[in-house]
């Protein structure tokens, strides 16, 4: 029998030795794997896109001259592969370039607004995922009866709702018939916390509605799963009451799929604000992202989905190494 080759000896006894560290390094490194994919396939799709800054910049009158001057400030006749090069080499080091439309740093602009995105995004996952926790659990106790069956239905029909059919109702209702929120949601820097609260109330439950009933219904299915393992009806036996039961024993054990589904839902949180920004004017970076398309102002599009594509990327990888870290056959191999 022919030993292994002497380059694979070092990974494959550090991979036995450390299987848990091994397969979190593997994780990161397909991450970074992926978002250099996801970077060809952004800067490669927006270049494909038919027409350019320089005529949408100048108009329909604009003269051939005129146009082929632009492009050629702006570096457009360049090959796309060295624009590349140096795009993402600027990238990796804190420089998304400059707008074309604005003149102004995007990373700085950036900067800006992605702390608004992070501030709506964030404050809707605190309010969603300790509710659709509790929801699930709330619902396998009182499984096929009518709270379980009322929950189910709500969820299912938040489900059905896209997020800017649910904005619009919640403005009609609570800013317009009511006048109890505030819409535009419009913030600034000088604004309290309170204040900057009160503004995102409508994003902040259009947001909630979104992923609620998603996280719930797998939180729901992933206790369902282990309800009928031997250790809970140990635990049945022993006295515990059925909700304490489902609490101590049976969400620890759902720990994993549940991690997985919040991590995803919160890298949805973050992505898909794009849609509730723009429904409710709110400055972050999905706002103005939809701006820069509309004028095709490369530098900032590029930037907005390398940035979205990474902090989903970002999350699935958490969500991953989480899964692993709670995976007891993995913490302490025989």
């Amino acid at each position: 029998m022919t030993n292994p080759a002497p380059s694979i000896l070092p990974g494959l006894r550090f991979r036995q030795r450390f299987p848990l560290l091994a397969l979190i390094l593997e994780r990161f490194v397909l991450s970074l794997v992926l978002l250099f994919a996801v970077s060809i396939l952004i800067f490669g799709g927006l270049e494909a896109l038919p027409g350019d800054f320089a005529t949408t910049y100048l108009g329909q009158s604009a003269t051939p001259q005129a146009v082929a001057n632009i492009r050629q400030d702006l570096g457009l006749n360049r090959p796309i592969t060295t624009r590349y090069v140096e795009w993402l080499g600027n990238a990796v080091q804190g420089d998304l370039g400059t707008s074309w439309a604005s003149k102004n740093s995007v990373s700085e602009q950036i900067g800006k607004r992605l702390g608004n995105s992070l501030f709506l995004a964030g404050f809707a996952a605190v309010i969603s995922v300790p509710l659709a926790v509790g929801l699930g659990m709330l619902s396998v106790h009182f499984r096929n009866r009518l709270p379980d069956k009322i929950i189910n239905v709500i969820s299912l029909a938040a489900i059905s709702l896209p997020e800017f059919f649910i904005g619009y109702l919640l403005i009609l209702f609570f800013a317009v018939n009511l006048g109890m929120a505030t819409f535009p949601a419009t913030v600034y820097d000088s604004m309290s916390l309170v204040e900057r609260l009160k503004a995102i109330a409508l994003p902040t439950a259009t947001l909630v509605l979104v992923v609620l009933a998603h996280m719930m219904r797998m939180t729901r299915a992933a206790i369902l799963s282990v309800m009928s393992s031997a250790y809970m009806e140990t635990a049945e036996l022993k006295g515990l009451s059925a909700f304490r039961a489902i609490v101590k024993h049976a969400a620890p054990n759902a720990l994993a799929p549940i991690i997985n589904v919040i991590a995803l839902n919160l890298a949805y949180l973050v992505v898909g604000v794009v849609v509730v920004e723009v429904v409710f004017v709110y400055p972050g970076m999905g706002q103005y992202m939809v701006d820069a398309v509309t004028v095709r102002d490369m530098p900032v599009v590029q930037a907005c989905g390398l940035i979205f594509a990474a902090v989903y990327i970002f999350l699935n990888m958490t969500a991953d190494i989480l899964a692993i870290i709670a995976n007891p056959r993995l913490r302490h191999p025989r």
